[in-house]
């Protein structure tokens, strides 16, 4: 039984493929159209699972859509007749409605070829969440916790998941949201574009949360656990905030009102400069998302005596509070998928009607290794295309005298302080690199971080970098709050880098002392496994830097986009399949 998942006309747009229970395929269709968190419906992706699968949508059984318009009707026709909001945003609401019912038909317009027969199903928007954080976890039983902007009318829900499947206990509905609180400050604070909220995640670690007073005035914690928004201080309720969610990068207006400049001051314009009082409010957003955060699941722990949690939802991206989570609550184990943001929603859909149709629960999963691969005939398409380029730059090729990567060759290049694009295998799902499209440095280091931010990356000076690390040795170098909490394989948690640690790996060493860890196991990367222990074996570090491969755009998917990525970028290097590539003369 094939099943399709799907989340459409809605930034990060992807599909997935679930063959009998388990996840063969799923991609973000930014990595095809090469848009920043694309939204629309994805179709390049849809075509691209199937690809990978060698099949047919006439041979999908099931289409599985992570919205439904149904959900919460009775809420939204009395919020609507008693809080009356403006015309634009009611017209604005039921178009975006209505395109969720017309997927079908845009499927159909798309694949016309040998027709469809599969089954539709639209699944309430954070059901499909928690099912893409609970089915591919290892718990038995668990408590299920879904925070995000909005969707279908709420903004987190929670309840238990087990073998018989989720049970729900408790939703949060418009119009509070603690993605709308962090999304607002992250407004205010100078970055408008979709997504920006980990750059106010990164800043915050230069503040103090000295302005926690003033941005706790923005939410009320609740004795249930849950949480509300002071309305004053926003517009998304009354007003038509305008939303962009078709065929193109996403586009959220201002979330936050007039009456915020009066708590905090002015906003900060994306150009001016960053002033210790912008530090300052990062910090104290984050600290009161923290605490809201803690309080929910401080709540759930003690009503039901669950000590495991699987978390999903736009909010778990965040991986400094994510870090914090067994430390702050009696969390024993937490689960969290590689694609916990909206683009999860196609596998969190895909999974319940699984479960519902087959009564069986998937199988697990512990990799994000499920877009498609490297070919070589690919990539020596792309190195003919770029033959005069690399000529012309002084660039050598060393094929593979064994066929094989060329591990202990890009070892050195590491171990020399040189910059390395990585491209091997199969692409990664969600949000992170993690070993299959990464540039990779030596995290000992001490100005690579600013060398890849400023001349590679080209981004915010402040942001971090991650590392990768052999599972075995995280405990000798984090101070973790539980030994579970050293499995990270998909880089969702910050902990603290142990103190006497902290000077041999700068490069991965952020200004409080954290690293965004990936744990990297035998059996889940095996060519970047070997990788990393080839430069511990040289080094004694069990680690390497990990960021994603691209400079200011998706992270790459072809072999001809990461040729084009290293030839425009000052990276030193690139192993792409058997192939190293050398610059020999530095740009």
């Amino acid at each position: 039984m094939y099943i399709l998942g799907l989340n459409a006309y809605h930034g990060d747009a992807a599909a997935c493929l679930v063959k009998d229970g388990q996840v063969i395929a799923a991609i973000e269709e930014e990595r095809l159209t090469r848009i920043k968190h694309h939204a629309g419906f994805p179709k390049s992706a849809v075509q691209a699972c199937l690809g990978l699968a060698n099949i047919r949508l006439e041979d999908v059984h099931h289409v599985a859509i992570n919205r439904d318009p149904k959900a919460s009707f009775g809420r939204k026709v009395l919020y609507t007749l008693t809080h009356l909001p403006s015309a634009e945003l009611i017209v604005s609401r039921v178009r975006n409605a209505l395109s969720w019912i017309r997927v079908g038909r845009n499927l159909y317009r798309n694949f016309p070829e040998g027709g469809m027969r599969a089954q539709f199903h639209h699944v309430e928007h954070h059901m499909a969440h928690l099912a893409s954080a609970f089915y591919p976890s290892p718990f038995k039983r668990a408590i299920v916790l879904s925070v995000d902007g909005f969707g279908d009318f709420a903004s987190a829900a929670w309840g238990i998941g087990d073998q018989q499947g989720i049970e729900l206990a408790g939703k949060v509905h418009f119009p509070h949201s603690l993605g709308i609180f962090y999304q607002a400050m992250t407004q205010y604070l100078g970055f408008p574009n979709y997504g920006d909220e980990y750059k106010l995640m990164g800043l915050a670690a230069y503040g103090k949360p000295d302005a926690k007073d003033d941005v706790c005035r923005l939410v009320r914690f609740l004795d249930d656990g849950s949480f509300e928004l002071n309305l004053d201080f926003f517009r998304h309720h009354r007003e038509n905030v305008p939303y962009t969610w078709n065929d193109g990068a996403p586009m959220v207006g201002k979330l936050y009102d007039k009456k915020l400049l009066q708590l905090l001051g002015p906003a900060r314009l994306e150009t001016d400069m960053l002033t210790q009082r912008h530090k300052d409010l990062a910090a104290s957003t984050q600290l009161i998302y923290e605490q809201a955060l803690f309080n929910l699941i401080n709540k759930l722990c003690s009503r039901t005596g669950i000590c495991e949690i699987a978390l999903a939802g736009g909010c778990a991206q965040n991986s400094s509070a994510n870090g914090l989570i067994t430390a702050k609550t009696p969390i024993k184990r937490l689960y969290i998928p590689s694609a916990a943001h909206d683009a999860g929603g196609a596998i969190g859909a895909a999974l319940h009607v699984w479960s519902t149709v087959s009564s069986q629960r998937s199988k697990s999963l512990d990799h994000a290794y499920l877009g498609p691969s490297l070919l070589p005939r690919d990539i020596d398409k792309a190195l003919k295309n770029r033959a005069a380029d690399l000529l012309h730059h002084r660039i050598e090729v060393i094929p593979s005298e064994n066929g094989q990567v060329q591990i202990s060759a890009t070892v050195d290049l590491l171990v020399k302080g040189k910059v390395v694009g990585w491209c091997q295998g199969r692409m990664e799902w969600g949000p992170r690199a993690l070993g299959s499209r990464s540039i990779l440095a030596d995290p000992r280091c001490g100005d690579m971080r600013s060398l890849l931010n400023e001349k590679i990356k080209l981004r915010e000076s402040y942001r971090p970098f991650a590392p990768s690390v052999l599972s075995e040795h995280i405990p000798e170098w984090f101070d973790l709050p539980r030994k579970e909490d050293a499995d990270s394989p998909f880089m969702a948690k910050v902990f603290s880098i142990k103190a006497e640690k902290r000077r041999l790996i700068p490069a991965v060493t952020h200004v409080d002392g954290t690293g965004r860890l990936q744990s990297v196991e035998q059996n889940q990367h095996p060519e970047y496994r070997a990788l990393i222990e080839g430069f511990y074996d040289k080094t004694g570090v069990p680690m390497v830097l990990n960021t994603s491969f691209n400079e200011n755009e998706p992270i790459v998917t072809t072999a001809a986009e990461a040729l084009d990525c290293f030839l425009r970028t000052r990276m030193d290097a690139l192993c792409i399949g058997t192939y190293l590539i050398i610059r020999t003369v530095s740009n």
